[in-house]
């Protein structure tokens, strides 16, 4: 029972407040149109707010075309600091027929009050409460006529990805407005792959003291990050400078971001820099672009606040806020609308409450608020999307120095980062990528150019502990010399080398992580690092699932990959090598084609084509000759028809595929060593039974099981190279899986064995770090330096480049005559088998042609004539051409007819004699000629018969 009192108490007192200001009559006709407004008025905005919505108030009213000639009548109410004092105001006004209020100044109230002005349809406009959160779906009545934090966040994100920054801190007022601003926060940075290490919230405005301050401060000292964002009112804001100033963190290595509100300082009081240490800090401002409007409003403000407080762009706002609702109003009046108010049932049950009326017109002069579309100090004021969020929201972003500050850039919703004014970029085409983001040069805390890296090592003075592993195989990869903690190898060269590149020094010890006798386990080695034992583990860590998930590494500085090593031999070479490109069948159907060809050709040419006619026997030779001449292009047969030459153009492009191919075959086979293995790749492990060797400590023996599904009992643990050699050549293992690195090292040294198949893993090696450590990100950008200088390639040649022996040698590559040895056999049989043919031949011809054959000796017999003059005589013969000898025995023939005409003649002489013819008989024998090469000869005989 007791604990109602108070609300009955409360409850009471509102009722008797409410009675006070009679019972709410409603007019239908008004010359005076009410609006509220909620400030504090002891805090800056609420200064400049009060004395900007004077000033509208009194240019709206000498414009009798706004409101027709009624008088716009703005009461302003002080909240001081206090919720409930901002809820009675609302009361207040709310009961003396206002129609619009201008406020309330923090989004705590604006959560409370948008209920109130959801149910009497009295719009809210607030350029301060800017609550990411109060969402126009469920408060349709209030609406932020400048830009929500949801955008300043965004800039604030944005900065920090620019200046390449990773971890961050908040500093936040725990209201509704600060806390729901750095969750935004949190969410793009996480966009951005930056993230929030830590949330310092603080008691809101204005119970903030320097205790509280300086608790949340100690903690954010001993922290590794050093980059602070101050989301908070002024106040507290500049309480927490003064406590950071005492404390030692203003200094060079922090950075200091502050949104709005200090921009809002800066502007309105004078010489705030100078009394609080501030150079180097990062702030945000609500852009407005210059225009002549503004530019005149600025130079009246000296005399409208009689110097009492500096303008700044919330005073733009509340001006702009009360000419909105003057153009709504105008566009109200000129649509016949009227200012009335009707009685709302749903306090018909309270007493007291039924003074709350409801606007009926409200909804209507909500929507010509949103339909706004005009200019005014602040730019274009114009509401858009479901969000009603301001056209290209827009921030300055100032850097403090100490003097006051400079601008250093903008951010646009449009268009990010820019040096370029965001109106101007407006009128161009979004590109929003990483090389158009740009900021002047900033002075940092501590008075210096040089951007600082964003963290620190906690634990100041503390040395890097760096774990590792202490190899018994692969000494080059890393190994222990002169003491415990010195070491060499080709991992420690690229981590020193990479240090090098760092632009800060960081200290560090190396510990040896296993006893040395074996290769210890790396997963066991990143686990330490997790567990807080290392802080970074170098060495050949190769970069997997498992391993990602517990610590950070650096970007590979080799690649690897899992690999199966195989007893390989050696395919000798054949003598009948040069037929190996082609199969048994592709040399039968070739063979087959090539005589397919010849006969298709024969047929189209046989008729037309002369060099395609003749005897049968000297046609076959002709086809044979044809068809198989084409495989060199050596054809001399003419075609004349157009089909048999669009079927030899195509055959012959055949052809020259058939003999590209097959002399890139053959050049692979004899240039190429040939290996020979059972075990093609890891598939063939997979699908037999035979036993598999892996590296000791490697991630290789996990891979197998687990994502493999290889039983654990078919694989053999080898802790060195040597045991790789033994197992392989004794059969113990049919195979041996490990990264390519490892493998190629073993190669160099012993010849008999081959990678076979493909890598069936990618990865590489990499540097391990705790999880979101910074110097990861550096030591990355370190080990890409030394990739893009060359140095990375020369540590890999000091320590891992060995020259690996071969299957061949420099005698090998050439090609061999046993290769060609079958080829150069068939060509000399083909040769032989020519000669004993054309010898005899010639032989015969000569037989039958000599002159000694009529006297019946033998041109290589004994005869007077000396064995040295026949010899020359038949090598004459040889060195006639064949068409000659051919004449000389048709030349032969014709005499030997010539005489049978002549005996005939002598018989037909002796027929007449016996006749006694009485006169003397002259015969004349012509004369007989023989063209060719013995033409001339000629022959006539006279005979007298008497």
């Amino acid at each position: 029972m007791n604990n109602h009192l108070p609300q009955c108490h409360a409850l009471t007192t509102l009722i008797l407040l409410l009675l006070l200001h009679g019972d709410g009559a409603s007019s239908s006709e008004s010359e005076v149109v009410k609006i509220g407004a909620i400030f504090t008025l002891k805090t800056i905005n609420g200064r400049v707010s009060k004395i900007a919505i004077q000033a509208a108030e009194r240019d709206v009213n000498a414009d009798p075309r706004i409101l027709g000639g009624r008088k716009l009548s703005i009461t302003v109410h002080d909240s001081n600091f206090s919720g409930f004092l901002s809820f009675i105001g609302a009361l207040k006004l709310l009961v003396t027929d206002t129609v619009a209020i201008i406020g309330p100044q923090s989004s705590v109230m604006a959560h409370v009050l948008s209920h109130l002005a959801n149910e009497l349809h009295v719009p809210l406009l607030s350029f301060t409460a800017l609550d990411p959160t109060l969402s126009p779906l469920q408060y349709p009545y209030f609406v932020q006529t400048a830009p929500s934090d949801q955008f300043q966040m965004t800039a604030v994100a944005d900065m920090i990805s620019y200046y390449g920054w990773r971890e961050v801190i908040a500093v936040f007022s725990d209201d509704d407005q600060s806390r729901n601003g750095i969750t935004v926060l949190g969410d793009k940075l996480a966009e951005k792959r930056c993230k929030l290490s830590y949330k310092a919230a603080l008691p809101p405005d204005p119970t903030a003291s320097a205790s509280d301050v300086s608790s949340e401060l100690a903690k954010i000292q001993s922290m590794e990050a050093r980059v602070v964002v101050v989301h908070t009112f002024a106040q507290t804001g500049l309480l927490v400078f003064d406590v950071a100033h005492r404390l030692g963190m203003m200094r060079q290595g922090y950075v200091w971001i502050a949104t709005t509100w200090l921009s809002t300082v800066l502007d309105s009081t004078s010489n705030t820099s100078n009394s609080l240490d501030i150079r180097g800090v990062l702030t945000l401002r609500p852009h407005t672009p210059l225009s002549r409007p503004k530019q005149a409003f600025i130079s009246r403000w000296k005399h409208i606040s009689n110097g009492s407080v500096g303008l700044n762009p919330y005073g733009l706002y509340a001006y702009d806020a009360v000419w909105t609702i003057a153009h709504a109003l105008k566009l109200f009046f000129a649509e016949n609308g009227t200012i009335s108010f009707s009685n709302n049932t749903n306090f018909g049950g309270m007493a007291g409450l039924a003074s709350l009326s409801i606007f009926d017109g409200g909804n209507q002069l909500l929507d010509n608020i949103l339909r706004i579309n005009t200019t005014g100090l602040t730019g274009p004021i114009q509401f858009v999307g479901s969000n009603r969020s301001p056209l290209h929201p827009s921030y300055d972003i100032l850097n403090v120095h100490a003097t006051g500050y400079r601008t250093i850039g903008y951010w646009s919703n449009y268009s990010g980062l820019s040096v370029t004014t965001p109106e101007k970029l407006h009128r161009k085409t979004s590109i929003r990528s990483v090389s158009n983001q740009h900021l002047y040069n900033v002075t940092w805390p501590g008075n210096t150019r040089e951007r600082p890296r964003g963290w620190v090592f906690p634990h100041s003075g503390r040395q890097l502990r760096i774990g590792v592993p202490n190899r018994a195989s692969y000494q080059g990869i890393v190994s222990q010399i002169n003491g415990p903690h010195v070491v060499q190898g080709y991992c420690i060269d690229i981590f020193l080398a990479a240090i090098k590149l760092l632009p800060y020094p960081i200290q560090y010890r190396f510990i040896l992580f296993g006893e040395g006798h074996k290769n210890p386990s790396y997963y066991d080695l990143v686990n330490m690092i997790a567990s807080d034992v290392f802080d970074a583990a170098i060495g050949d860590i190769a970069i997997v699932t498992d391993r990602t998930k517990i610590v950070d590494f650096t970007q590979p500085y080799i690649e690897s990959g899992l690999v199966v090593v195989a007893p390989v031999q050696r395919l000798k070479s054949s003598s009948w090598a040069f037929l190996r490109p082609f199969t048994a069948p592709m040399w039968g159907v070739t063979a087959l084609f090539f005589l397919l060809i010849g006969a298709v050709i024969w047929i189209l040419e046989h008729r037309t084509n002369d060099e395609f006619r003749g005897p049968p026997k000297t046609q076959i030779v002709t086809v044979l000759w044809f068809s198989f001449s084409t495989m060199f292009f050596a054809h001399r047969e003419n075609t004349v028809s157009p089909l048999g030459r669009v079927v030899l153009i195509i055959w012959l492009f055949v052809v020259l595929i058939i003999n590209s191919s097959y002399t890139a075959s053959l050049t692979s086979i004899l240039t190429v060593q040939q290996l020979s293995s059972p075990i093609t790749g890891i598939d063939t492990l997979i699908t037999s039974n035979k036993p598999i060797g892996f590296q000791v400590g490697s991630f290789a023996e996990n891979y197998l099981t687990q994502e493999l599904n290889i039983p654990k009992h078919r694989l053999v643990p080898l802790g060195s190279p040597e045991e790789y050699a033994t197992a392989l050549e004794k059969g113990t293992v049919a195979a041996v899986v490990d990264e390519r690195p490892y493998v190629e090292l073993f190669l160099s040294e012993h010849c008999h064995f081959s990678i076979r198949g493909q890598e069936f893993t990618k990865s590489g090696w990499g540097f391990a770090f705790r999880r979101d450590s910074p110097l990861a990100i550096d030591m990355s950008t370190a080990i890409l330096s030394l990739s893009e200088n060359g140095e990375l390639s020369k540590i890999h040649d000091k320590w891992l480049s060995k020259k690996a022996c071969g299957f061949r040698g420099a005698q090998d590559e050439q090609l061999q005559f046993n290769s060609f040895r079958g080829l150069f056999l068939i060509c000399g049989i083909a040769c032989l088998a020519a000669l004993l043919i054309y010898l005899p031949s010639v032989a015969y011809q000569f037989s039958q042609n000599s002159p000694e054959r009529e006297r019946g000796n033998h041109p290589f017999g004994h005869s007077s004539t000396s064995r040295s003059a026949r010899i020359q005589t038949f090598l004459s013969f040889v060195d006639e051409k064949e068409d000659t000898s051919r004449n000389n025995s048709k030349f032969k023939r014709k005499l030997e007819d010539i005489s049978s005409s002549r005996s005939r003649s002598r018989t037909r002489i002796s027929r007449l004699r016996t006749m006694a013819m009485p006169k003397k008989l002259h015969i004349h024998i012509g004369t007989s000629q023989q063209s060719g090469p013995n033409a001339g000869y000629s022959g006539s005989t006279d005979q007298a018969i008497n």
